[in-house]
């Protein structure tokens, strides 16, 4: 709907230029939007996950159900349901039309990551601390547990010729990273010595591996478009990989390989990267660093750094990264504090969208006001016509779907109209769209012990009040 107020020039740039503001909801870990971009899930250290509105900056939803810090999450592809990992060895199915718990998965160790199916939402992927990764179903209220295998896929000759020592490496390793990719046909994982295995997710079988790297693979992520794919590994270099189109049957799984396409590093400071985003068309490649409060873009085609972000804060160390899925919008969360901090583009509003006849001048010039201008209406009809505009009705709730960029088939949650439901911090109040303040001391309890409060008239009536009942107290344990 605001987009009419925007230079048209402002909605064609890619890249977000200066940081617009922030978000605090407790100490953030990670980040996540949902498919549609109105939502950001924020997982909270203490195990909660918020919800917030991006149009608002406000919490749309606080979700409890873990007790330790939030590992990842994962949206469904219409954004109704979110999955979050925790260290508390979890993983919880939200539905976000209740804000209730669909299900709950045990494991028997802490989860690194688990991504959702982009096209089942009860199917998930995890990987495990010191396990193998596994496979869920939770179509039932037992969920289905399928193992799948860390060792890297050898060719019968290799399997063969293998040497006790190679035999003896594969079976130590273990997978730090799982997703899916666009279509959910296969499984991408990484392990600590640098490999990516690519899993059938119908047999569960690894049918390609290829080494990237020695060091362990950090992070993986797919393009919307599932074309492109980017590896974040602890050697400090970013590589985009092309994946090829499996809907051509001519392609040999045996005999492809995956190619580097660029590899993004810092040479000069030798940042190791924490988290990698895509933008929304996969032009771009966004990643923070360990120990800094940068975030550096490159673009994908050429290879070259484009553009770095920076913290006001020099202190603030910057952790998850995240791209809006349709605009030049970048949010991250810093790693000691917990913020989210909001980098977008300036939007300068364009005045003439308002009136027509508004026209923006350089100078000053003479205004010839018209003849009817500043007529005298009857005071009758100007408070007729106010009167007739506050009988129009005005619908607060339905949701114009053409402006908003949704379709039939998208989740839109519902809206949470009390306010003391709204679940803002116990030691934080919620004074505007997105601003918090600390709560006063006191605040909320009663009054009736607090003479230092009130002028004199208020102070003696409280006495009273407060004499009053101590009074019929005693007399109702004298038996009076």
């Amino acid at each position: 709907m605001n987009q009419e107020l925007l230079d048209p020039f402002i909605l064609v740039q890619e890249l977000p230029e200066v940081l617009s503001g922030k978000l605090r909801s407790g100490h953030a870990t990670c980040i996540r939007f949902n498919r549609g971009g109105d939502l950001l899930a924020s997982g909270r250290a203490d195990g909660t996950v918020i919800i917030f509105d991006v149009g608002t900056n406000g919490i749309a939803r606080k979700l409890r159900g873990h007790t330790r810090q939030i590992q990842s999450l994962s949206w469904s592809a219409n954004g109704r349901y979110l999955l979050s990992a925790s260290q508390d060895w979890k993983c919880v199915l939200w539905d976000l039309q209740d804000g209730s718990r669909v299900r709950t998965v045990k494991f028997q160790a802490p989860v690194f990551i688990a991504e959702l199916h982009p096209h089942d939402h009860f199917q998930f992927v995890a990987a495990l601390f010191e396990d193998q990764p596994v496979l869920v179903d939770i179509s039932s209220d037992i969920p289905k547990k399928r193992s799948l295998s860390s060792a890297p896929h050898r060719t019968q000759v290799e399997r063969e010729n293998v040497s006790e020592k190679q035999a003896a490496q594969d079976a130590k390793q273990q997978t730090t990273v799982a997703t899916f990719t666009g279509a959910g046909n296969y499984i991408f994982t990484g392990t600590r010595f640098g490999w990516i295995n690519m899993i059938d997710t119908r047999s569960c079988e690894t049918i390609y591996s290829t080494r990237l790297s020695t060091k362990i693979i950090l992070f993986i992520r797919f393009t919307a478009s599932g074309q492109y794919f980017v590896v974040n590994a602890s050697d400090g270099i970013i590589r985009t990989l092309k994946l090829p189109s499996f809907d051509d049957h001519n392609i040999d799984i045996d005999h492809f390989s995956l190619e580097v396409e660029h590899k993004f590093q810092d040479v000069v400071n030798r940042h190791s990267w924490s988290h990698v985003a895509f933008s929304p068309t996969g032009d771009y490649v966004a990643a923070s660093t360990f120990g800094s409060h940068d975030i550096y873009i490159w673009e994908r085609k050429q290879g070259s750094l484009v553009k770095i972000l920076a913290l006001e804060d020099d202190k603030e160390e910057v952790g998850a990264v995240e791209w809006h899925p349709e605009r030049p919008f970048i949010v991250a969360c810093g790693a000691s504090e917990g913020e989210i901090y909001l980098w977008s583009i300036q939007t300068p509003q364009r005045w003439s969208a308002l009136a027509p006849d508004f026209a923006e001048v350089e100078e000053n010039v003479e205004y010839v006001e018209p003849e009817d201008e500043f007529d005298i209406h009857p005071i009758e009809e100007l408070h007729k016509r106010r009167l007739d505009r506050e009988d129009e009705p005005v619908d607060v709730l339905t949701i114009d779907r053409k402006f908003v960029g949704m379709n039939d088939s998208q989740f839109r949650m519902p809206v949470l109209l009390d306010v003391g439901g709204s679940d803002s911090e116990d030691d934080i109040v919620a004074i505007g769209a997105g601003q918090f303040r600390r709560r006063t001391p006191g605040q909320g309890k009663d009054w009736a012990g607090d003479e230092s409060a009130g002028s004199g008239e208020d102070q003696a009536s409280r006495r009273a009040v407060t004499n009053g009942t101590k009074s019929q107290v005693t007399k109702r344990r004298r038996g009076e």
